[in-house]
Protein backbone atom coordinates (compact mmCIF):
# COMPACT_ATOMS: atom_id res chain seq x y z
CA UNK A 1 0.00 0.00 0.00
CA UNK A 2 1.53 3.46 -0.83
CA UNK A 3 2.42 5.54 1.68
CA UNK A 4 2.49 8.85 0.54
CA UNK A 5 0.98 12.57 0.06
CA UNK A 6 0.76 14.44 -2.30
CA UNK A 7 0.85 18.22 -3.15
CA UNK A 8 1.64 20.68 -5.88
CA UNK A 9 5.26 21.43 -6.61
CA UNK A 10 6.29 25.14 -7.06
CA UNK A 11 7.75 25.45 -11.08
CA UNK A 12 11.56 25.64 -11.33
CA UNK A 13 13.08 26.35 -14.44
CA UNK A 14 16.02 23.68 -13.91
CA UNK A 15 13.45 21.11 -13.65
CA UNK A 16 12.41 19.14 -16.76
CA UNK A 17 8.91 17.97 -17.22
CA UNK A 18 8.75 14.53 -15.85
CA UNK A 19 6.19 12.15 -18.45
CA UNK A 20 3.61 11.32 -16.63
CA UNK A 21 3.42 8.02 -18.48
CA UNK A 22 5.90 5.92 -15.96
CA UNK A 23 4.91 3.96 -12.73
CA UNK A 24 6.31 6.11 -9.74
CA UNK A 25 7.29 5.62 -6.14
CA UNK A 26 5.14 6.35 -3.50
CA UNK A 27 7.18 8.46 -1.49
CA UNK A 28 6.61 10.09 1.64
CA UNK A 29 6.85 13.89 1.73
CA UNK A 30 8.19 14.88 4.55
CA UNK A 31 8.66 18.59 6.04
CA UNK A 32 12.23 19.63 7.39
CA UNK A 33 10.75 22.48 9.58
CA UNK A 34 8.14 19.95 11.29
CA UNK A 35 11.03 17.72 11.94
CA UNK A 36 12.27 20.78 13.71
CA UNK A 37 9.25 21.44 15.44
CA UNK A 38 9.13 18.29 16.71
CA UNK A 39 5.99 17.41 15.56
CA UNK A 40 4.73 14.78 16.82
CA UNK A 41 3.27 13.20 13.71
CA UNK A 42 5.98 14.52 11.33
CA UNK A 43 8.26 12.17 13.73
CA UNK A 44 5.99 9.02 13.23
CA UNK A 45 5.50 9.47 9.20
CA UNK A 46 9.53 9.54 9.05
CA UNK A 47 9.91 6.73 11.15
CA UNK A 48 7.85 4.84 9.10
CA UNK A 49 9.86 6.19 5.79
CA UNK A 50 12.81 4.90 7.24
CA UNK A 51 11.52 1.76 8.40
CA UNK A 52 9.08 0.68 5.28
CA UNK A 53 11.24 1.97 2.70
CA UNK A 54 13.74 3.76 3.77
CA UNK A 55 13.46 6.85 1.14
CA UNK A 56 11.29 9.82 1.42
CA UNK A 57 11.30 13.26 -0.26
CA UNK A 58 12.37 15.88 2.36
CA UNK A 59 10.74 19.54 1.84
CA UNK A 60 13.64 21.93 2.59
CA UNK A 61 11.20 24.98 1.37
CA UNK A 62 10.01 27.56 4.49
CA UNK A 63 12.30 26.37 6.70
CA UNK A 64 13.37 28.72 9.68
CA UNK A 65 15.66 27.35 11.80
CA UNK A 66 19.26 28.11 13.53
CA UNK A 67 19.98 24.66 13.59
CA UNK A 68 19.55 23.85 9.62
CA UNK A 69 18.70 26.60 7.13
CA UNK A 70 17.09 24.55 3.88
CA UNK A 71 16.38 27.66 2.13
CA UNK A 72 20.77 28.10 2.23
CA UNK A 73 20.63 24.50 1.58
CA UNK A 74 18.91 25.22 -1.91
CA UNK A 75 21.05 27.57 -2.91
CA UNK A 76 24.42 25.50 -2.19
CA UNK A 77 23.09 22.97 -4.08
CA UNK A 78 22.24 25.19 -6.73
CA UNK A 79 25.29 26.68 -7.24
CA UNK A 80 27.14 23.41 -6.87
CA UNK A 81 24.96 21.86 -10.17
CA UNK A 82 26.84 24.52 -12.24
CA UNK A 83 30.08 23.87 -10.43
CA UNK A 84 30.02 20.45 -11.33
CA UNK A 85 28.84 21.58 -15.17
CA UNK A 86 32.41 24.02 -14.82
CA UNK A 87 34.54 20.04 -13.86
CA UNK A 88 32.75 17.81 -16.36
CA UNK A 89 33.55 20.06 -18.65
CA UNK A 90 37.14 19.62 -18.39
CA UNK A 91 39.40 17.31 -20.65
CA UNK A 92 39.11 13.66 -19.80
CA UNK A 93 42.82 13.33 -19.99
CA UNK A 94 42.70 16.24 -17.30
CA UNK A 95 39.93 14.78 -15.12
CA UNK A 96 41.65 11.34 -15.34
CA UNK A 97 44.70 13.12 -13.09
CA UNK A 98 42.74 12.51 -10.14
CA UNK A 99 41.61 9.22 -10.26
CA UNK A 100 42.72 7.63 -7.30
CA UNK A 101 41.64 4.53 -7.07
CA UNK A 102 44.97 2.79 -7.81
CA UNK A 103 46.47 4.17 -4.66
CA UNK A 104 43.24 2.79 -2.52
CA UNK A 105 41.20 5.99 -2.56
CA UNK A 106 37.23 6.52 -3.34
CA UNK A 107 37.93 9.88 -3.61
CA UNK A 108 38.52 11.93 -6.79
CA UNK A 109 37.36 11.30 -10.13
CA UNK A 110 35.67 7.71 -11.76
CA UNK A 111 35.27 7.86 -15.36
CA UNK A 112 32.57 7.10 -17.88
CA UNK A 113 32.95 3.19 -18.00
CA UNK A 114 34.96 2.33 -15.47
CA UNK A 115 32.55 1.12 -13.05
CA UNK A 116 30.72 -2.37 -13.07
CA UNK A 117 26.98 -2.56 -12.49
CA UNK A 118 26.39 -6.40 -12.57
CA UNK A 119 28.17 -9.75 -11.73
CA UNK A 120 28.61 -10.16 -15.51
CA UNK A 121 30.67 -7.03 -15.85
CA UNK A 122 28.77 -4.60 -17.24
CA UNK A 123 30.24 -1.11 -17.85
CA UNK A 124 28.60 1.46 -15.77
CA UNK A 125 27.07 4.68 -17.96
CA UNK A 126 28.82 7.81 -16.00
CA UNK A 127 31.24 10.11 -14.51
CA UNK A 128 31.33 11.10 -10.96
CA UNK A 129 33.67 13.20 -8.72
CA UNK A 130 33.93 12.33 -4.88
CA UNK A 131 35.11 15.21 -2.65
CA UNK A 132 35.94 14.40 1.16
CA UNK A 133 34.65 16.01 3.85
CA UNK A 134 37.82 15.32 5.82
CA UNK A 135 39.65 17.23 3.12
CA UNK A 136 37.14 20.53 3.14
CA UNK A 137 37.16 20.26 6.88
CA UNK A 138 40.73 20.03 7.72
CA UNK A 139 40.32 16.51 9.07
CA UNK A 140 43.51 15.05 6.71
CA UNK A 141 45.69 16.17 3.46
CA UNK A 142 44.26 18.01 0.76
CA UNK A 143 44.08 16.25 -2.08
CA UNK A 144 44.84 17.47 -5.32
CA UNK A 145 42.33 18.58 -7.70
CA UNK A 146 41.72 21.22 -10.53
CA UNK A 147 41.74 25.00 -10.46
CA UNK A 148 37.81 24.94 -11.01
CA UNK A 149 36.88 23.03 -8.49
CA UNK A 150 39.47 24.30 -5.67
CA UNK A 151 37.73 27.62 -5.94
CA UNK A 152 34.69 26.25 -4.23
CA UNK A 153 36.29 25.07 -0.70
CA UNK A 154 33.34 27.25 1.21
CA UNK A 155 31.07 26.31 -0.99
CA UNK A 156 31.53 22.70 -0.63
CA UNK A 157 31.87 23.06 3.71
CA UNK A 158 28.71 24.87 3.98
CA UNK A 159 26.96 22.18 2.00
CA UNK A 160 28.44 19.53 3.60
CA UNK A 161 27.70 20.92 7.51
CA UNK A 162 24.27 21.77 5.91
CA UNK A 163 23.37 18.28 4.55
CA UNK A 164 25.30 16.74 7.90
CA UNK A 165 23.17 18.45 9.78
CA UNK A 166 19.89 17.08 7.81
CA UNK A 167 21.54 12.82 8.42
CA UNK A 168 21.96 14.00 11.83
CA UNK A 169 18.81 15.14 12.23
CA UNK A 170 17.63 11.39 10.76
CA UNK A 171 20.07 9.79 12.84
CA UNK A 172 18.89 11.45 16.26
CA UNK A 173 14.93 10.10 15.50
CA UNK A 174 16.27 6.40 14.86
CA UNK A 175 17.89 6.54 17.51
CA UNK A 176 15.58 7.88 19.56
CA UNK A 177 13.17 4.90 18.58
CA UNK A 178 15.40 2.02 18.46
CA UNK A 179 15.76 -0.25 21.31
CA UNK A 180 19.84 0.62 21.83
CA UNK A 181 21.50 -1.41 24.27
CA UNK A 182 22.36 0.25 27.34
CA UNK A 183 26.30 0.48 26.23
CA UNK A 184 24.59 2.21 23.03
CA UNK A 185 22.46 4.66 25.03
CA UNK A 186 25.33 5.85 27.95
CA UNK A 187 27.77 6.26 24.49
CA UNK A 188 25.87 8.70 22.77
CA UNK A 189 23.62 6.67 19.96
CA UNK A 190 23.93 6.53 16.90
CA UNK A 191 24.83 9.93 16.69
CA UNK A 192 27.77 9.76 18.55
CA UNK A 193 29.34 7.19 16.05
CA UNK A 194 28.81 9.78 12.76
CA UNK A 195 30.56 13.17 14.52
CA UNK A 196 30.91 15.86 12.15
CA UNK A 197 34.62 16.54 13.19
CA UNK A 198 36.08 12.81 13.50
CA UNK A 199 37.55 11.17 10.31
CA UNK A 200 35.08 8.96 8.16
CA UNK A 201 34.23 8.68 4.39
CA UNK A 202 31.70 11.33 3.95
CA UNK A 203 31.32 13.05 0.98
CA UNK A 204 29.95 15.58 -1.59
CA UNK A 205 29.65 13.74 -4.81
CA UNK A 206 28.90 14.92 -8.71
CA UNK A 207 27.62 12.80 -11.30
CA UNK A 208 27.17 13.02 -14.81
CA UNK A 209 25.33 10.66 -17.47
CA UNK A 210 25.18 11.56 -21.17
CA UNK A 211 21.97 11.17 -23.00
CA UNK A 212 20.89 7.95 -24.13
CA UNK A 213 18.54 5.74 -25.21
CA UNK A 214 16.32 3.59 -22.66
CA UNK A 215 17.57 0.10 -23.07
CA UNK A 216 17.30 -3.19 -20.95
CA UNK A 217 20.87 -3.64 -20.64
CA UNK A 218 23.05 -0.46 -20.32
CA UNK A 219 22.34 1.28 -17.06
CA UNK A 220 23.95 4.45 -15.77
CA UNK A 221 24.65 3.04 -12.00
CA UNK A 222 23.72 -0.64 -11.06
CA UNK A 223 20.86 -1.91 -8.69
CA UNK A 224 22.39 -1.51 -5.10
CA UNK A 225 21.92 -0.16 -1.42
CA UNK A 226 24.04 2.72 -0.20
CA UNK A 227 27.47 2.12 1.51
CA UNK A 228 26.65 4.41 4.50
CA UNK A 229 23.95 5.66 6.85
CA UNK A 230 22.29 8.57 5.55
CA UNK A 231 21.96 10.03 1.94
CA UNK A 232 21.33 13.34 0.82
CA UNK A 233 20.09 13.24 -2.99
CA UNK A 234 19.25 16.36 -5.18
CA UNK A 235 18.47 15.31 -9.22
CA UNK A 236 16.50 17.53 -11.60
CA UNK A 237 16.01 14.51 -13.70
CA UNK A 238 14.25 11.25 -13.66
CA UNK A 239 16.18 7.90 -13.69
CA UNK A 240 16.24 6.99 -9.97
CA UNK A 241 14.28 3.87 -10.01
CA UNK A 242 13.35 1.81 -6.54
CA UNK A 243 12.98 -1.40 -6.16
CA UNK A 244 9.74 -1.33 -4.16
CA UNK A 245 8.89 -4.05 -1.57
CA UNK A 246 5.84 -5.72 -2.31
CA UNK A 247 3.86 -4.34 0.56
CA UNK A 248 3.85 -1.14 -1.35
CA UNK A 249 2.29 -0.13 -4.78
CA UNK A 250 4.12 1.78 -6.88
CA UNK A 251 1.62 5.43 -8.20
CA UNK A 252 0.28 4.51 -11.51
CA UNK A 253 0.70 6.34 -14.62
CA UNK A 254 -1.46 9.02 -15.38
CA UNK A 255 -1.79 8.53 -18.80
CA UNK A 256 -0.84 6.06 -21.70
CA UNK A 257 2.03 6.00 -23.70
CA UNK A 258 4.84 4.23 -21.94
CA UNK A 259 7.75 2.63 -24.20
CA UNK A 260 8.18 -0.81 -24.09
CA UNK A 261 11.05 -0.43 -22.87
CA UNK A 262 10.14 1.57 -19.96
CA UNK A 263 7.53 -0.93 -19.16
CA UNK A 264 10.04 -3.62 -18.82
CA UNK A 265 12.38 -1.34 -16.66
CA UNK A 266 9.04 -0.89 -14.40
CA UNK A 267 8.53 -4.60 -14.30
CA UNK A 268 9.26 -6.98 -11.03
CA UNK A 269 8.76 -3.30 -8.66
CA UNK A 270 11.03 -1.23 -9.93
CA UNK A 271 9.56 2.33 -9.78
CA UNK A 272 10.85 5.87 -11.18
CA UNK A 273 11.36 8.73 -8.06
CA UNK A 274 10.09 11.81 -9.72
CA UNK A 275 12.24 14.76 -8.47
CA UNK A 276 10.58 17.65 -6.57
CA UNK A 277 11.33 21.03 -6.76
CA UNK A 278 12.40 22.41 -3.47
CA UNK A 279 12.83 18.74 -1.88
CA UNK A 280 16.49 16.61 -1.74
CA UNK A 281 15.66 12.83 -1.21
CA UNK A 282 16.94 10.90 1.52
CA UNK A 283 17.72 7.35 1.70
CA UNK A 284 19.16 5.17 4.36
CA UNK A 285 22.09 2.67 4.14
CA UNK A 286 23.71 -0.06 4.83
CA UNK A 287 24.99 1.12 8.10
CA UNK A 288 22.34 1.97 9.94
CA UNK A 289 20.36 -2.07 8.72
CA UNK A 290 23.77 -3.38 10.87
CA UNK A 291 23.37 -0.77 13.25
CA UNK A 292 19.60 -1.49 13.74
CA UNK A 293 19.59 -5.06 13.13
CA UNK A 294 17.75 -5.55 9.98
CA UNK A 295 14.96 -2.34 11.87
CA UNK A 296 15.71 0.12 9.72
CA UNK A 297 15.78 -0.67 5.76
CA UNK A 298 18.44 0.20 3.30
CA UNK A 299 16.48 -0.13 -0.12
CA UNK A 300 17.85 -1.26 -3.08
CA UNK A 301 17.45 1.55 -6.20
CA UNK A 302 19.68 2.22 -9.08
CA UNK A 303 19.96 4.59 -12.08
CA UNK A 304 18.19 3.70 -15.89
CA UNK A 305 17.51 6.27 -18.38
CA UNK A 306 15.55 9.35 -17.68
CA UNK A 307 11.46 8.17 -18.67
CA UNK A 308 10.21 10.11 -21.63
CA UNK A 309 11.99 13.40 -23.42
CA UNK A 310 14.17 13.54 -20.41
CA UNK A 311 16.43 11.16 -22.28
CA UNK A 312 17.90 13.44 -24.67
CA UNK A 313 19.43 15.13 -21.91
CA UNK A 314 22.17 15.32 -19.66
CA UNK A 315 21.78 13.81 -16.42
CA UNK A 316 23.55 15.24 -13.13
CA UNK A 317 23.25 14.50 -10.11
CA UNK A 318 24.64 15.97 -6.79
CA UNK A 319 25.08 13.63 -2.99
CA UNK A 320 25.89 13.72 0.40
CA UNK A 321 27.11 10.54 1.83
CA UNK A 322 26.84 10.17 5.48
CA UNK A 323 29.03 7.55 7.07
CA UNK A 324 30.02 6.19 10.18
CA UNK A 325 33.51 7.38 11.88
CA UNK A 326 36.28 5.23 10.29
CA UNK A 327 36.82 2.95 13.32
CA UNK A 328 33.39 2.04 13.97
CA UNK A 329 32.81 -1.53 13.72
CA UNK A 330 29.06 -2.31 12.10
CA UNK A 331 27.74 -4.63 13.98
CA UNK A 332 23.98 -4.23 16.01
CA UNK A 333 23.21 -1.78 18.69
CA UNK A 334 20.25 -3.24 19.40
CA UNK A 335 18.91 -5.04 22.38
CA UNK A 336 18.44 -8.99 21.31
CA UNK A 337 20.53 -8.10 17.99
CA UNK A 338 22.08 -11.22 16.83
CA UNK A 339 25.91 -11.30 16.46
CA UNK A 340 27.63 -10.62 13.28
CA UNK A 341 30.17 -13.14 12.34
CA UNK A 342 32.31 -10.64 10.47
CA UNK A 343 34.13 -7.46 12.04
CA UNK A 344 34.34 -4.83 9.70
CA UNK A 345 35.08 -1.62 10.27
CA UNK A 346 33.02 1.24 8.85
CA UNK A 347 35.98 2.47 6.11
CA UNK A 348 36.93 -1.40 5.15
CA UNK A 349 33.13 -1.92 4.17
CA UNK A 350 33.52 1.49 2.04
CA UNK A 351 36.98 0.12 0.26
CA UNK A 352 35.50 -2.83 -0.24
CA UNK A 353 32.29 -2.24 -2.06
CA UNK A 354 33.46 1.31 -3.43
CA UNK A 355 36.45 0.07 -4.93
CA UNK A 356 35.14 -3.55 -5.59
CA UNK A 357 33.06 -2.07 -8.85
CA UNK A 358 36.09 -1.00 -9.78
CA UNK A 359 37.24 -3.99 -11.19
CA UNK A 360 36.08 -6.95 -12.78
CA UNK A 361 36.30 -9.43 -10.45
CA UNK A 362 34.95 -7.28 -7.68
CA UNK A 363 31.32 -7.81 -8.25
CA UNK A 364 30.85 -10.22 -5.40
CA UNK A 365 33.08 -8.63 -2.59
CA UNK A 366 31.29 -4.82 -3.71
CA UNK A 367 27.76 -6.32 -2.81
CA UNK A 368 26.22 -4.94 0.89
CA UNK A 369 22.57 -5.73 2.55
CA UNK A 370 20.98 -6.23 -1.08
CA UNK A 371 19.89 -9.57 0.16
CA UNK A 372 18.24 -8.00 3.46
CA UNK A 373 16.48 -5.22 1.28
CA UNK A 374 14.89 -8.34 -0.87
CA UNK A 375 13.06 -9.87 2.28
CA UNK A 376 10.36 -7.98 1.81
CA UNK A 377 7.55 -10.50 2.59
CA UNK A 378 6.96 -8.96 5.71
CA UNK A 379 6.45 -5.25 6.75
CA UNK A 380 9.33 -3.70 9.02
Amino acid sequence: MPHSDHSPSPARDTFASFPPTVPTAPLLRVSLQKLLDRDPEELDRCWKACCELGFFYLDLQNTSSQAIDGKALLQDADQLFEVMKGFFDLSVEEKTQYDFADKGSYFGYKGYGKGIVDAKGTKDRNEFYNISKDDILGLSEQLPSPDVLNAQRDLYESYIKSSHAVCMLITSLVSSRLPLTSSAKDNGGLEAVHKLGSVSGDQIRFVKAPPQEPNLKGVALGEHTDFGSVTVLFNRLGGLQVRLPDYIDAIPPATHGISSIEQQLCNDGWAYVRPLPGHCIVNLGDALVKFSDGKLRSNIHRVVAPPGEQAKLTRYSLVYFCRPEDDVVLQSMVEGGQEDEEKVTAKEWILRRALGRRKADGWEKSNGTEATSMRSSVKA
